[in-house]
């Protein structure tokens, strides 16, 4: 009845949550927060968007 699957590039997907988690991240990085912790903070939030809207769940 209702189609949940996403027709999104994966590639615009990936790019806008790491927009948003960078946004986040970089006034850690000002904050005093080591920059691999941000960029690895920024690169889970992007997977683990790809697979929430993979899933259907976004």
């Amino acid at each position: 009845m209702y189609n949940n699957h996403s027709n999104r590039d994966p590639l615009v997907v990936a790019i806008t949550a790491a927009l948003g988690a960078g946004v986040a991240t970089s006034f850690a990085i000002c904050r005093g927060q080591n920059p691999v912790t941000a960029l690895g903070i920024t690169i889970f939030a992007a997977i683990v968007a790809l697979i929430c809207d993979r899933a259907g769940l976004v």
